[in-house]
């Protein structure tokens, strides 16, 4: 088994080896392209992010910059939305559902180190997968953790640390971050804290 395939499996692996240094590189440049785009040829970016990511729905739209490690192991679902400053460090497969909108500064964690120094210093590291279902508004400044999955309908509170899994349905935010209470039929009606909707909601 090569560097990359322990890399794909969750195994530790060195990240300089078997080619996967190469594929970082491809990835910058794709990414320095996006990154540059001019706004007078704004429609090009969803081609271009095409490009970088592995699978997306037809409507996505990240607003740059944006960085990433390898793009290939990224996947979102239709109507994909990101705004400024999103990393994904995708050495281990990042799986978003449609209908997600992702605040600035935003930080999805795969990658991990080994926590004892003579270890961390050999080299190895190791990618966990992270799943986002669908329905999802994660606010600004969040940063998610290798290994968790976050459930449909959820929204993460700007600035949490996401440490765990979280269910669907739910409002979480903190650091780390942990479950405030149920999305109910009730906040349907605002849209925000206590403040209704004067216009018809369709």
């Amino acid at each position: 088994m090569n560097q990359r395939e322990r890399m794909l499996a969750g195994l530790p692996y060195k990240a300089w080896l078997d080619g996967l240094g190469e594929e970082r590189f491809a990835c910058k440049q794709k990414i320095y392209e996006f990154n540059n785009l001019s706004p007078d040829l704004n429609e090009t970016a969803p081609f271009l992010l095409k490009k970088i990511l592995g699978k997306t729905g037809e409507n996505v739209c990240i607003e740059a910059p944006f960085h990433c490690d390898y793009g290939w192991n990224i996947e979102v679902g239709e109507n994909f939305f990101a705004n400024y400053n999103l990393t994904i460090l995708d050495v281990a497969k990042v799986t978003i559902g449609k209908n997600v909108q992702i605040a600035p500064n935003v930080s999805i964690y795969t990658a991990g180190h080994p926590i004892h120094p003579d270890t961390r210093n050999t080299g190895y590291e190791y990618g966990i997968p992270i799943t986002i279902g669908d329905n999802v508004w994660i606010g600004g400044n969040v940063v998610i953790l290798p290994g968790v999955k976050i459930g449909d309908n959820v929204v993460i509170g700007a600035g949490s640390v996401v440490t765990k899994d979280i269910p669907e349905n739910v409002i979480a935010m903190g650091n780390p971050c942990k479950i405030v209470r149920e999305i109910t039929e009730e906040d349907r009606t605002y849209y925000y804290k206590k403040n209704k909707f004067d216009v018809p909601i369709e």
